[in-house]
């Protein structure tokens, strides 16, 4: 699978999408169509305008809407293009309308941060209150079918944890932790939008996702030459590769199994086996000075994530992924160790200026 690391292009300039309302103006009429139509929100994120590049090639997709501020140069001859901010209060009218005149099969929620962002007002307003605006339009619109990605994350370390947290688990995430609470809130709204309206929902909880061009939090941390971990803790972890990621995505539009899953590469490593297979060199170091550092450095935007994520280098948060396997039939093409090697190798490329480095 060919990978996109494109930037997206201003809605001034709507790049693949001669049909689309460039800036919010009227809908206009549209062309005969002979398959799904796919709504898809985070059209910019890595998820999306990926998504986006394969739902181009599938001739049972008759079009693509994205709904974003931007348009990704993934976009295609399928793709019609419309501004909406989900921040915004006119965000649900105007995505209610957008939705209805589609005539949208299958809505793609992708609206989600990769990474921790010191401006958790505005990612509150994104994830948390643009996914209620994104729901109540759904629920006008009258769509019948619901992807969205979340994240295993939300479970949280803990000490209690068992070995492998099923769906059914309680998603505790990090007390304080503002990234993760709104990812929660995202959840259970679209547990009860699905309950209230009979939609099918699928939820996918993806594992922290690693490959050559996927940029987070994660990948920031395992660039790093010395690579921090907490002294005396070695948890286990698991991963998932970026192709794998957009698969599951795929997957989940064209079964139509409704219901929460887990989805990450099959096996599971120490960090510090992590730390080796990608190059680098682990730094251990005791938990007060770790989490000080870190919430000095989160404070003044040098770090890729606030100290609370020290908690993941603590204790265990893996998941059982048996229900994705045999309720949705997927089944990842790498490992976790193999996502570890791939993203090593590109990195190794990157350092020694054979490649470019990927896009955020």
């Amino acid at each position: 699978m060919q990978l996109g690391t494109h930037e997206c292009t201003p809605h001034g300039r709507d790049a693949g999408a001669p049909n689309g309302s460039a800036r919010g103006g009227s809908l206009r009429a549209l062309p005969p169509r002979g398959g799904r139509t796919v709504a898809i929100t985070g059209a910019c994120s890595f998820l999306g305008r990926n998504l986006i590049g394969v739902l181009e090639e599938d001739d049972t997709i008759a079009r693509v809407v994205v709904l974003d501020v931007a348009t990704p140069r993934t976009a295609g001859r399928k793709t019609r293009s419309y501004r909406v901010d989900l921040t915004q209060p006119t965000a649900a009218a105007r995505a209610s309308e957008i939705l209805r005149a589609e005539q949208v099969d299958v809505l793609a929620h992708l609206a989600f941060l990769s990474s921790p962002t010191p401006a958790e007002g505005w990612a509150h307003e994104l994830e948390s209150v643009g996914t209620m605006h994104l729901l109540v339009a759904a629920r006008e619109a009258g769509v019948r079918r619901v992807v969205a990605a979340s994240q295993t994350m939300l479970y949280g370390p803990h000490r209690s944890n068992p070995n492998f947290l099923f769906e059914g688990a309680a998603l505790r995430g990090i007390e304080g932790c503002r990234f993760l609470a709104d990812k929660i809130d995202a959840e259970v709204q679209l547990t009860r939008f699905a309950s209230e309206t009979g939609a099918r929902t699928t939820i996918l909880r993806l594992a922290p996702v690693l490959g050559p061009t996927v940029r987070t939090w994660l990948t920031r941390w395992l660039s790093r030459r010395f690579v921090p971990t907490l002294l005396g803790f070695d948890p286990l972890v698991q991963l998932l590769h970026e192709a794998d990621a957009i698969a599951a995505l795929k997957t989940a539009i064209d079964v139509e199994v409704p219901g929460t899953f887990n989805v990450a590469g099959e096996g599971v490593l120490p960090i510090t086996t992590i730390i080796k297979l990608a190059g680098r060199i682990g730094a251990p170091l005791p938990g007060p000075l770790l989490r000080r550092a870190t919430a000095l450095l989160w404070m003044g935007g040098m770090n890729e994530a606030p100290a609370s994520f020290v908690d993941y280098l603590r204790y265990l948060c893996v998941a059982d992924t048996t229900q994705a396997r045999d309720a949705l039939g997927f089944e990842p093409a790498y490992t976790t160790r193999e996502a570890v090697l791939d993203f090593g190798g590109a990195l190794r490329l990157r350092e020694a200026r054979l490649i470019r480095e990927a896009i955020a």
